[in-house]
């Protein structure tokens, strides 16, 4: 019988009960997600550029599942205040204790294995879905992924289990200590408004020099490596949520003192809204924080290792495009290129060497890149200014021949950038000879273009083609030819290779903790909506505006939203520094995943003052 009225009263509070289990589902998708690449060792170590990334996956689990504990604690402690009072009244009915507690124990387990299977069939297929949008997008076969992966859903079963076990543990025995008429009266009570005081003022010292400690160990990660990285995760973790328990109730009784704020408008209401309810706010937006830090870090990690990949092929070669006996095919394709600048240089090949024609190397030097000084740190791009005064010059040095040896610069020009160092002419010599000599030489005369374009990486399907038809070439030059021409797309395709997988799991990731993000603050903002009723009907009732309601709206949910997404975001700018030791730059184009995550954050704060509108608010006049 109780059992029938339980589930009676489960029904009335349906849509309640949606938004736990869309919260609880999101949580779970987003787990499984993280362990689908987590556990999957072979994957992450054959497509990753981080030597610890083991590591790193470990330490990304830990934070996760810490975060994950407080959120289901405190999702399913909602089951407890929807039905705390309803359980009150059955026990002053005459039941008793023991059966209502055990009704709330099968009533959190049952809710949580419901989620679970809903979740790990909704986190398959984000899996598969977001791995599949995202190999087309990077062209990643991405071999080894598994979205559907046993071991995933073997720990987050058992971790998810337990969770739920020990979250109804605790519901029950909470109920059970309460008196009758505590329960009874559980929607009447307020939350305990915290006050500054010794406690807090240590929580907060404490908070802070974490945060130091966590932001050092960032900063310095080349130097501190392995410890860096665990005590960084871990003090950045512990601060970010000691910050937010300890100074968010103190900014917010500071702005309820600011009389000029308080009496402004319908400030004094909105103001005490944050009040009684910021100690529990706190912990969820450490949370907030935290998800906004790893989903916006993942995909800003991943567009810095995708970004060098382009950075690290330009110091590869100085010049775009090199063409050895270029067609009309050829020319085509470079029209349809915005050329920057272009040299043509003649030279003749016979059976045992190249010769170029000294002039024009001389009327049009080609660029390279070198170091001005051993303490450069990075190469330096310039055209070549060294003389050729001799009439002839070998490429190598011959200790058999009186030719002089091409000086510095001309011989990167002509080794690394004109590519003869490359297995295409593998073979035969190459030399430099004035015009005199070239006319001599009986070899065919072929022509040779250096191209420069404005930006390399937006012609990758014109510089494929020209690619194949060169490869071509180069099986008939050389018989040494073994698959690698030296070109600049060459280059960038095999660093991309390598790159990808990497740039793939910090997309994936990314997106699922962003995901998560704004299911946990929506979830906690609606789930506290129906607490609010009561006062917003009151306000309407003495005469106050519904339009100065939905703007008091407007500014309560912006002050919930602003704070975890600022301290979010400066994790993400400190611990981008991380990467420097790895990537060239790691703040490169980091303002294209902070927009989009402002983007994507600025409408679920619209879409979530939109639902949190409807169920506040009076629907008749």
């Amino acid at each position: 019988m109780l059992a029938k009225l339980s589930f009676l009263s489960m029904r009335k509070m349906l849509k309640d009960y949606i938004v736990l289990l869309f919260g609880l589902t999101i949580s779970i998708s987003i787990f499984y997600m993280f362990q689908t690449l987590s556990l999957n060792r072979d994957f992450i170590e054959g497509n990753s550029l981080i030597n610890s990334i083991g590591l790193v996956f470990n330490v990304g689990t830990f934070i996760l599942a810490f975060i994950t504990f407080f959120y289901i604690f405190y999702a399913t402690s909602f089951i407890l205040s929807l039905r705390q009072k309803e359980l009150g009244m059955y026990m002053m009915l005459g039941a008793k204790k023991p059966k209502v507690t055990q009704l709330v124990f099968f009533e959190t387990v049952t809710i949580g294995i419901i989620s679970i299977v809903i979740g790990l069939l909704v986190g398959s297929g984000l899996a598969n879905g977001v791995a599949g949008l995202l190999m087309a997008q990077l062209g990643f076969s991405a071999e080894g992924f598994k979205p559907v992966f046993i071991p995933s859903i073997v720990t987050t079963v058992i971790f998810y289990m337990i969770l739920f076990f020990l979250t109804a543990f605790v519901n029950a025995t909470k109920l059970a200590r309460k008196s009758v008429l505590a329960n009874i009266k559980a929607d009447e009570q307020v939350e305990e408004v915290p006050k500054f005081g010794t406690k807090t003022f240590l929580a907060a010292i404490l908070g802070l020099i974490l945060l130091g400690i966590g932001y050092s160990c960032l900063i310095f990660m080349e130097q501190l490596r392995e410890i860096g990285l665990i005590l960084g995760a871990v003090c950045t973790t512990a601060g970010t949520y000691l910050v937010f328990m300890s100074l968010l109730p103190v900014f917010v009784a500071s702005l309820k003192k600011r009389r000029g704020l308080n009496e402004k408008g319908l400030n004094s209401f909105t103001l005490a809204q944050l009040r009684f309810r910021v100690k529990s706010l706190s912990r969820v937006l450490g949370t907030v924080a935290m998800l906004v830090a790893l989903g916006v870090g993942a995909i800003a990690g991943g567009f810095a290792f995708h970004h060098n990949v382009e950075t690290m092929t330009v110091y590869f070669k100085a010049n775009d495009i090199v063409l050895y006996a270029p067609t009309e095919e050829d020319e085509r394709l470079l029209n349809e290129m915005n050329i920057v600048e272009q040299h043509e240089y003649r030279l003749k090949v016979d059976e045992e060497a190249f010769y170029l024609l000294k002039d024009d190397l001389l009327a049009s030097p080609p660029m390279i890149y070198t170091y001005a000084d051993e303490t450069d740190e990075e190469p330096v791009r310039l055209r070549v200014s060294e003389p050729l005064s001799d009439s002839e010059y070998a490429l190598w040095d011959y200790s058999d021949d009186e030719r002089p040896v091409v000086p510095n610069e001309w011989s990167i020009a002509i080794g690394t950038e004109l590519n003869f160092y490359s297995p295409m002419f593998n073979g035969r010599d190459v030399f430099i000879l004035d015009q005199e000599l070239y006319d001599s030489e009986d070899g065919s005369e072929q022509v040779m273009w250096v191209v420069n374009v404005d930006r390399f990486s937006d012609y990758l399907p014109q510089l494929r083609v020209l690619d194949e038809r060169q490869e071509e070439l180069a099986k008939e030059l050389s018989s040494g030819y073994f698959g690698w021409l030296g070109s600049k797309y060459s280059s960038y395709i095999n660093t991309k290779a390598i790159s990808v997988g990497t740039i793939f799991m910090g997309f994936f990731l990314g997106i699922a903790f962003l995901m998560m993000m704004a299911s946990v603050l929506m979830f906690k903002l609606l789930s506290d909506a129906s607490k609010d009723i009561k006062r917003y009907a009151m306000l309407r009732k003495i005469g106050v505006r519904k339009k100065v309601l939905v703007r008091s709206i407007y500014k309560e949910m912006l002050f919930v939203f602003t704070f975890p997404a600022l301290l979010g975001l400066l994790h993400v700018l400190i611990g981008m520094n991380m990467f420097s030791f790895i990537i060239i730059d790691p703040y490169a184009k980091i303002w294209i995943p902070i927009v989009l995550f402002l983007g994507i954050y600025s409408l679920y704060y619209f879409v979530t003052v939109q639902l949190y509108k409807g169920i506040v608010l009076p629907k008749k006049e």
